[in-house]
């Protein structure tokens, strides 16, 4: 039902964990569901146990998007992408799920609602912002993507500003665009962290090491600004009708 792909550039170390954390879900993720994408890695690091999991080791860096060319070829019904510092809730899969089929949209474990033209300010929800019990509808979804395995045709429907940063800003305005599809946070509520797309006490801080893409480009954010600039010149309706 779900192919589940996973990026390994150089936290391979957070791979096992990641693996553990789908297979434990609540909704069944088989091994040779799971596609792992090695971004330029080292090609001597271990290597998944089970030889039914799909592994595609990439000797160019194809940095953010490269890991979703894969969504194109899957034949299930849904795909869901992870970065590689996310470790999920084991019911983070039936969560998406549920809203899914009740909110048709790409799905993210941090969602962003934009405050101006530009990507800061903005209000961020999911695991690392505001903890919502509802289904929120955002401008754009990252960290973690839920979708429709035939929604993964937009995010190359038009050539990227940058291939260096944005993925997240380009997909969901692209499949807004060619598909009137929104994006949406499933709930993150307090009591239940479980349906959490990533469950802090399980980081381990990959997020802020030394391989964080933010804090290893200092034009991480201008670039970012610029993206959603660019996009809602081309005609990107955000929630807050920023023009």
């Amino acid at each position: 039902m779900i192919s589940v792909i996973l990026n390994v550039y150089k936290r391979n170390k957070n791979l096992e964990r990641q693996i553990n954390a789908l297979i434990n879900q609540t909704v069944q993720i088989k091994y040779s569901d799971i596609h792992i994408w090695y971004n330029k890695s080292e090609l001597n690091q271990e290597l998944p146990k089970s030889s039914d999991i799909k592994t595609y080791i990439c000797s160019y860096n194809t940095k953010f998007h490269g890991r979703f060319l894969i969504s194109l070829i899957v034949k299930t019904p849904f795909v869901a992408v992870f970065d590689d510092d996310i470790i999920p809730g084991n019911k983070w899969f039936e969560n998406c799920l549920n809203s899914i089929n009740s909110f048709n949209g790409i799905l993210g474990g941090t969602g962003v609602i934009l405050k101006a033209k530009a990507y800061r300010p903005n209000l961020k929800i999911g695991w690392n912002g505001v903890h919502s019990p509802n289904n929120e509808k955002v401008d754009l979804v990252g960290h973690t993507w839920f979708f429709r395995q035939d929604w993964a045709k937009y995010l190359w429907y038009e050539e990227p500003i940058t291939w260096n940063n944005g993925e997240d800003i380009m997909f969901s305005y692209l499949a807004q665009k060619h598909g009137g599809i929104s994006s949406f946070v499933p709930p993150h509520p307090e009591q239940d962290k479980e349906l959490w797309s990533n469950v802090p006490e399980r980081d381990y801080g990959y997020g802020t090491d030394e391989n964080a893409s933010f804090l290893n480009d200092s034009e991480h954010f201008r670039i970012r600004d610029e993206i959603c600039r660019r996009y809602i010149d081309m005609g990107w309706k955000t929630l807050n009708n920023i023009k």
